[in-house]
């Protein structure tokens, strides 16, 4: 265990309350903000941006009636929160944190297999409309014949808009209504029209777990062997699948490779090292990734490398030169961790749209002594917080810009030609393959710049994020 850790550890031993005295009374929202402040006071990243955290309350006489006067953990947290409008948009609490590692590590949560972009209608800035962009593999969606692309102008009869896309589609039984994209026989958009066609399907969701290997296909594109990955989370429980994958690509003698990212909002920095090592190969134990810690923490800093092998099973590597990226504004945390670190070794060519723009990594904190320990949980209780405690840069230093990643080649999905994914009629796979052949790219549509409603309602509760595990800061 590292120094600065083991110091901050006794002092939160000494100030914490006994666990031995746990008995099987519930906690009480004094216990749990209690919990709340001391893990935020250790690990949080913007421990000294915080007035409360950066002058310990916990060591005044009011603490007890400080922590009395939020009547929840939940706003007791956020109290806690350095600018969420704009520098920290991600850390969360939960009282449930068997599912929050259910999500993280396996991809396990509610769902119907479908994820949606939303649009305003042609003419309108209240009226959306949604498009089917994945359905998940093994879905009740999928079993039902969804397909992408297909579009949604009501759910339950209730034609959707701004202000109730996100009541109705979190719901855990709706009724799709389908509509036709009809762009009235002309090349503008402004006359085109969303255009009901009297068909519904009914879902409902359930436990699903997500293998985050979408799909992998082998295109011959002039001769040569291109590999294609849709890869959708960086979920550690499906790193054999992902390597399985790459295994494929080499049996296939793949010479370009194409990422399709676009959809995946980051995970575990593990699994990106492991995907890094997987494109590469010829850069074993050179600097991937860094992790650096809040300023009490500075003897944790962590150093992610290049690997050959994961849990004694070799890398199935490609020693590439060159990676094309497809992104998109879901595209996020260990998603752009790939393209900020290998951009530094290879090259690596972004098409689509900008990312999110996040370079910050969490790690749970459960209401344990050392705080990072789910077995010595108190058990009268199950709130666990998932704060930002670390910023990610590549081997010189760079981090993503919090603006997002800007591509070098633009192509925005159009809601009239989603295309299908893998395809080479794709038309954000297609823009890779015509930078192959050196032949550019087609003329864009005039429905280019629709750039999607940004919503929260594809994110299961525990995505969006980029996560270590308790080895990486011990």
């Amino acid at each position: 265990m590292k120094k600065t850790y083991l110091i901050l550890l006794l002092m939160a031993l000494t100030l914490s309350s006994c666990f031995d005295d746990l008995d099987d009374s519930p906690a009480t929202t004094q216990d749990i903000n209690d919990f709340v402040y001391r893990g935020m006071n250790i690990f949080y990243l913007y421990k000294y941006n915080v007035q409360e955290l950066e002058t310990n309350l916990s060591q005044t006489s009011n603490y007890n009636s400080y922590l009395n006067s939020y009547s929840s953990p939940e706003t007791f947290f956020e109290s806690l929160i350095y600018q969420r409008e704009t520098v920290d948009k991600f850390s969360w609490i939960t009282n449930n944190y068997i599912a929050l590692e259910q999500q993280l590590n396996s991809g396990t949560n509610l769902s119907n297999g479908l994820e949606f972009n939303f649009y305003y209608e042609p003419g309108s800035n209240t009226n959306v409309f949604a498009i089917i962009r994945l359905v998940l593999n093994n879905s009740e969606a999928s079993s039902q014949g969804l397909q992408r692309g297909q579009i949604i102008h009501a759910v339950n009869g209730t034609e959707l808009t701004a202000n109730n896309i996100s009541s109705l589609f979190n719901q855990n039984n709706y009724t799709l209504n389908f509509a036709d994209y009809n762009d009235n026989g002309t090349p503008e958009n402004n006359d085109d029209f969303i255009e009901p066609n009297n068909t519904s399907v009914s879902l409902s969701k359930t436990v699903y777990t997500e293998n985050p290997v979408y799909k992998t296909e082998i295109i011959d594109v002039n001769g040569e062997n291109l590999g294609y990955l849709a890869y959708n989370s960086f979920t550690p429980d499906f790193n054999t699948q992902l390597n399985n994958a790459f295994a494929t690509f080499q049996a296939n003698n793949v010479q370009h490779l194409v990422l399709d990212l676009r959809y995946n909002p980051g995970g575990s920095v593990n699994s990106a090292t492991l995907l890094g090592s997987m494109v590469t190969g010829q850069f074993n134990s050179d600097v991937f990734a860094k992790l650096n810690y809040n300023a009490d923490l500075q003897a944790n800093n962590t150093v992610y490398n290049f690997s050959n092998s994961f849990n004694g099973t070799s890398i199935n590597n490609l020693n590439l030169d060159k990676v094309y990226v497809l992104t998109s504004g879901s595209s996020a945390s260990a998603s752009e961790m790939i393209i900020n670190s290998l951009q530094s070794y290879i090259d690596v060519v972004q098409i689509g749209s900008s990312t999110t723009g996040k370079s910050q990594a969490s790690i749970t904190i459960y209401d344990s002594p050392d705080y990072l320990s789910r077995s010595e949980a108190n058990p009268t209780h199950t709130y666990a917080m998932q704060p930002l405690v670390a910023i990610t840069v590549n081997t010189n230093d760079e981090q993503v810009p919090s603006t997002g990643l800007t591509p070098n080649i633009e192509v925005i999905e159009d809601p009239k030609n989603y295309g299908v994914l893998g395809h080479e009629n794709e038309p954000l796979l297609a823009a890779a393959i015509a930078d192959i052949l050196g032949t550019g790219r087609t003329a864009p549509s005039s429905f280019e710049k629709a750039k999607p409603i940004s919503t929260r309602i594809n994110l299961s509760p525990f995505e969006d994020n980029m996560h270590i595990s308790p080895e990486d800061i011990k």
